[in-house]
C-alpha cells in the first residue's frame, strides 16, 4: 500500500468528523434543541413570587419545581451528575431580609438548607462539594459582590469548611469550578486589591492569577476547554482557555455574542460545550413595588428583571452573532413572557444519554 494511501486513510476519521460537524451546525438551532436530552433550570418571577424552573432544550415542558410562595428562589446550580439543584432562598423584605443557601434533587424534592447568609453557590467537579460566598456583613445588601470569604459544603454531611485563603478574599460574586479542580474562577468588585477583575483562584492554595479579561460573570465550559463571560451590558464572548497550566491564561476570543438593544447575561454551557444559554432584557433598576426584590441593576439577584427572557445561542461557529440580526441556525428564543427569567442552568438529566443531540 502506498504512502499516500496510508496517510489518507490515517486522516479519513478527522475528515469524517469535520464534516459531520459542518453539516450539524447547518441544522436550525431549534431542530438541534428539540432532539436534545438537556433540560434549562432558571430563575422566573410569577404570582409575585420567584420561583425555580424548569424546561427542556427547546423551551417547552415548563415545570415549577419549588412552589413555594411566601419565599424566593434564585440563582440555581445544577450538580454536574445532573442529580442536585442548589440554589439561593430570600426571606423577608429590606435589610432585614436572610439570604440561604439550599439544595434540592433535580426534580424538586428533598429540598433542605444549608447555610444562611450565603451567596452564589457552586458545585465541584465531583458534585460532592458546594462552594459558597458568605454574606459580609450581617446586614443584607443586595448587591452581588457583598462578599467575604468562600466556603464549602460537603453535600452529604453538612460539614462546612474554609477555603484555605479564605482571609484574603473579598467582594467575589460568580464563581466557578474549573473540570480539573484546580482553579475556581470569579469576579472581584472593589476588593483583593482589584477595581474590577476576573481572577483564577487555586482551590486548594493561595495563588491569584488575574485574566486580563474585562466585564464579570465567567462561566467554564464543562469540557474545561473554554470560558463565556460578559465583556460588556451588551455582549457575551466565549474563547479558549488553559486551565492545566500553573498560570491560567485565556485565548483568542472565539465568539462575540452581541445585542445592541438589551442588556445581556448569565451566560451557561450546556453540557456538551457546544451551546450556550443566556438572560436579556432592557436595562432597568427592577421593581422594588414587587414583593420579595430590591431595587438594582436587572442582573443582580434579587431584583425583577422586567421584560428578561433567556434564549440558546450555538457556539459551534466562530464570529460574531448579532441576536438582532441572528437566522434560526445559530440563536433560539427559550421563553418569550419576560417573567424575569434569568440565571439559567443546563444540566443532563440521570439516566438519560448525550446520543440524541
Amino acid at each position: 500500500m502506498s504512502r499516500r494511501r496510508l496517510r489518507f486513510l490515517a486522516a479519513l476519521p478527522f475528515l469524517v468528523a469535520a464534516i459531520f460537524s459542518s453539516a450539524h451546525a447547518q441544522i436550525p438551532l431549534k431542530e438541534r434543541l428539540r432532539g436534545s436530552p438537556f433540560k434549562i433550570a432558571f430563575e422566573r418571577y410569577v404570582d409575585d413570587n420567584s420561583e425555580i424552573f424548569v424546561m427542556n432544550a427547546d423551551g417547552s415542558g415548563l415545570k415549577n419545581l419549588t412552589n413555594t410562595p411566601k419565599v424566593h428562589e434564585h440563582y440555581p446550580q445544577v450538580s454536574p451528575d445532573g442529580t442536585k439543584i442548589c440554589f439561593s432562598v430570600d426571606e423577608g423584605e429590606g435589610r432585614e431580609a436572610v439570604r440561604s443557601l439550599c439544595v434540592m434533587d433535580a426534580d424538586g424534592g428533598n429540598r433542605r438548607k444549608l447555610a444562611d447568609h450565603a451567596r452564589e453557590p457552586f458545585w465541584s467537579p465531583d458534585s460532592r462539594t458546594i462552594g459558597f460566598l458568605p454574606q459580609e456583613f450581617p446586614k443584607f445588601n443586595v448587591v452581588d459582590y457583598y462578599t467575604k470569604g468562600m466556603s464549602f459544603c460537603d453535600v452529604a454531611t453538612g460539614k462546612i469548611t474554609e477555603h484555605p485563603n479564605s482571609a484574603a478574599l473579598h467582594h467575589l460574586y460568580n464563581p466557578s469550578f474549573s473540570k480539573n479542580g484546580k482553579w475556581i474562577v470569579s469576579t472581584v468588585h472593589a476588593g483583593m486589591g482589584f477595581s474590577h477583575a476576573i481572577l483564577a483562584i487555586e482551590a486548594k492554595g493561595d495563588r491569584i492569577v488575574n485574566l486580563n479579561i474585562p466585564g464579570c460573570r465567567p462561566c467554564l465550559s464543562p469540557d474545561g476547554k473554554q470560558i463565556a463571560w460578559g465583556s460588556g451590558d451588551h455582549e457575551i464572548v466565549l474563547a479558549p482557555i488553559n486551565l492545566e497550566s500553573d498560570t491560567p491564561s485565556v485565548g483568542t476570543w472565539r465568539v462575540r455574542i452581541q445585542d445592541k438593544v438589551n442588556e445581556t447575561y448569565h451566560v451557561d454551557w450546556s453540557p456538551d460545550s457546544r451551546l450556550v444559554s443566556l438572560s436579556r432584557g432592557p436595562a432597568s433598576k427592577g421593581d422594588p413595588s414587587k414583593p420579595g426584590t430590591f431595587q438594582a441593576a436587572c442582573e443582580m439577584v434579587g431584583s425583577y428583571a422586567a421584560g428578561w427572557n433567556i434564549c440558546a445561542v450555538s457556539a459551534d461557529r466562530d464570529g460574531v452573532v448579532d441576536l438582532n440580526a441572528a437566522g434560526d441556525v445559530d440563536f433560539q428564543m427559550l421563553t418569550t413572557d419576560g417573567f424575569s427569567n434569568k440565571e439559567p442552568a443546563w444540566f443532563l438529566p440521570v439516566g438519560k444519554t448525550e446520543a440524541a443531540k
